[in-house]
């Protein structure tokens, strides 16, 4: 890797081959953003039992989101598939093991062993503690911070071919903020959020950003509310998959840049919003 190239984006791809499940990225400011589903790998053991093609995992898989989290310099990402363990999800589901626990999807040739399942909840139990760590530093120098739980949802889940899924439960971008604890100190903060992102010009139009409609937010949001219930507030974007063809995995590029264009320009209304809360960037 030539030094020019070194790049966080790069860094942490390269760490990631290297044999790292996730890479906790630590930087500037009281931001962070993370993209727990865009993981791709697979452990050997799973690999060998999962009944799935790899253009279903990947359907289910959040394509893209690692991208999105280059907006600011503090970055969760994870390069394990959701399919070996799943951090969005409580400790007891997070091993898929019924088509109850993945959309009905018939998920294992045979069942999983429980070498399996272990090594699953080994890895989201070290993930949750490096998570715990990583957070309390944050909190320790600015007091407050914004986390941007980076997620897509597929919207045309009755086929390639069939009419897409109703736009009025289906925005383009769902904002889930429910599993916060006392949700009045962040409002002004959610509402400037949602309104930069529903007034920025996406190809000549603008786009139907709605809060808690389709997710209110997974494990990974309450937990942190949970755990820093008085400085954290989560923000679970989930974007519709309207960049990409989500059956034949084909991705536009010139969309998934809108987006994260978009994204990038909101950051300066929640430095903002946070500095009139009174942190300090």
């Amino acid at each position: 890797m030539h030094h020019s190239e070194r790049t966080p984006e790069t860094l942490a791809r390269h760490f990631a081959m290297k044999g790292s499940q996730w890479m906790m990225c630590p930087g500037e400011g009281p931001i962070v953003a993370a993209a727990i589903h865009d993981g791709h790998d697979l452990t050997h053991d799973v690999a060998e039992r999962l009944a799935l093609d790899e253009a279903t995992r990947l359907r289910e898989e959040d394509p893209c989101t690692y991208r999105m989290t280059s907006i600011c310099d503090n970055r969760i990402t994870v390069s394990v598939s959701r399919f070996v363990v799943d951090f969005n999800r409580p400790r007891e589901k997070a091993v898929y093991r019924t088509p109850a626990d993945a959309w009905g999807l018939d998920l294992w040739k045979e069942p999983p062993t429980d070498e399996m399942v272990g090594h699953g909840l080994k890895l989201y139990d070290a993930f949750y503690e490096e998570l715990r760590e990583h957070l309390e530093a944050i909190v320790s120098k600015y007091g407050r911070f914004v986390l941007l739980d980076l997620h897509s949802y597929n919207y045309r889940r009755r086929g390639p071919d069939a009419p897409p899924d109703d736009p009025e439960t289906n925005p383009d971008i769902n904002i889930g903020t429910a599993t916060l604890a006392d949700r009045k100190p962040w409002e002004a903060l959610i509402r400037r959020f949602i309104g930069d992102l529903r007034s920025f010009d996406y190809f000549g139009d603008r786009l139907d950003v709605r809060e808690n409609v389709k997710f209110k937010g997974g494990y990974l949001a309450e937990w942190v509310h949970g755990r820093f219930k008085d400085s954290a507030c989560v923000l679970s974007v989930e974007f519709k998959k309207i960049f990409m063809d989500e059956w034949e995995g084909r991705v536009d590029l010139m969309r998934i840049e809108r987006l994260h264009t978009m994204l990038k320009a909101a950051m300066p209304g929640i430095e903002i919003s946070l500095s009139e809360m009174g942190v300090k960037p």
